[in-house]
């Protein structure tokens, strides 16, 4: 690829999971699967997925705009807007939007193996109607990611 990529604010694709709305801004495509790069928001009042590890891929948040509480392990930590969260492979974690407003985050993903479980989680809702702990837990199992309990 000889040329830039440029996702503008209406861009990219949008993946409707319920409470969260994931915006792929960047789908691996142009960075040679390097990184891929998501606008994750969060409904007020919202969990995330089960706590899980990653086995192949980092994994960054940072916080735009509201609060989003990270649970690593045992320990919660309340990142407002301009945090940054950088989760290694291995280290357990989820995050929720324990606040009254919409919470919005850029995710990235190094390298760009995890783009595909948003979309997988999107089918699994068509398919099923609903999204459940255990078949989240599932979709993850395709992208060498397991539960952390």
């Amino acid at each position: 690829m000889n040329d830039v990529s440029i996702t503008g604010p209406d861009g990219g694709e949008v993946i409707e999971l319920g409470p969260a709305r994931m915006r792929i801004m960047e789908d691996g495509s142009v960075t040679e699967h390097r990184l891929s790069i998501g606008e994750i928001t969060l409904a007020p009042h919202s969990a995330g997925p089960p706590q899980h590890r990653h086995a192949q891929h980092d994994e960054g948040f940072y916080v735009v705009s509201g609060l989003v509480r990270f649970t690593v392990g045992d320990r919660d930590h309340d990142a407002p807007k301009g945090t940054l969260v950088m989760v290694p492979p291995g280290v357990p974690h989820t995050f929720a939007n324990p606040g009254d407003e919409p919470a919005v985050m850029l995710n990235t993903f190094t390298p760009d193996l995890y783009v595909q479980y948003f979309r997988d989680l999107r089918d699994t809702i068509a398919a099923d109607g609903e999204l459940t702990p255990a078949t989240t837990v599932k979709v993850m199992a395709r992208y060498a990611t397991t539960p952390a309990t």
